[in-house]
């Protein structure tokens, strides 16, 4: 359904994974990889945003690099490697690459992204407040001093956490969420209970995937994006 595209950044030529419907046209969502990379089960997900009408583009943020999804330290070694204005100036030239192709409607985007990509789903928000009107982070969120600011995000924010998570602690999601929204920002949060880390994952690489919640939890996310991005 996709297919490997290459696009302009600030600091030279990045790629990434493109998926579009069959339709041909839809709204974009830029989706933010895993710390494993641009893996199988972030192209599932691009490839499923596109059976449900989607236009969706994954950046590579690792160029290339990629860890398998028991590579834990190796994962963690690539994460903790990436330089961020990087990773920021290759998913701005994923913004402006999708904004400008023939098969993405409107004039906004959406971003979704999955543990370290959570993460950088907010840092993308606060970088591009001209054009991400939604994001939805899965289970990742900034932490620690370098925090994005929040106060530059205009997107309406969805996000879904694990109750039971060591990387990224519910009480950190709630404190988020109450800054967020005393920032001005649309922000929800929702911890969802009884689940763990990476509980969206088709790979399950931590025996968390909760498909259950998935089927649920997908049809309202696509709800969400249509709505926003409309």
């Amino acid at each position: 359904m996709g297919t490997n595209v290459t696009f302009s950044t600030p600091s030279g030529d990045a790629s990434g994974y493109l998926a579009t419907p069959d339709s041909g046209s839809g709204p974009g969502v830029i989706v933010v990889q895993e710390w494993c990379g641009l893996d199988s089960g972030i192209i599932d997900v691009c490839d499923d945003l596109a059976r449900n009408g989607f236009v969706a583009l994954a950046p590579d943020l690792y160029h290339g690099e990629l860890a398998g999804h028991t590579e834990m330290d190796k994962a963690g070694e690539l994460m903790s490697s990436l330089p961020m204005d990087r990773a920021a100036r290759d998913m701005s030239g994923a913004v402006d690459y999708l904004s400008d192709h023939t098969s993405t409607t409107g004039s906004t985007l959406a971003v979704m992204g999955f543990c370290m990509g959570g993460m950088l789903t907010f840092v993308l928000a606060a970088h591009r407040p001209d054009v991400i009107a939604a994001a939805v982070p899965f289970y990742g969120f900034p932490s620690g001093d370098d925090q994005p600011n929040y106060s530059a995000i205009t997107a309406k924010i969805r996000g879904h956490m694990a109750e039971q998570d060591g990387f990224f602690p519910p009480e950190g999601a709630a404190d988020l969420e109450q800054r967020l929204r005393a920032a001005g920002v649309d922000a929800t949060l929702t911890v969802h209970p009884g689940t763990g880390h990476a509980f969206m994952a088709s790979h399950n690489a931590l025996g968390t995937q909760d498909n259950e919640l998935a089927s649920r939890l997908w049809p309202e996310v696509h709800a969400f994006l249509r709505e926003t991005l409309s």
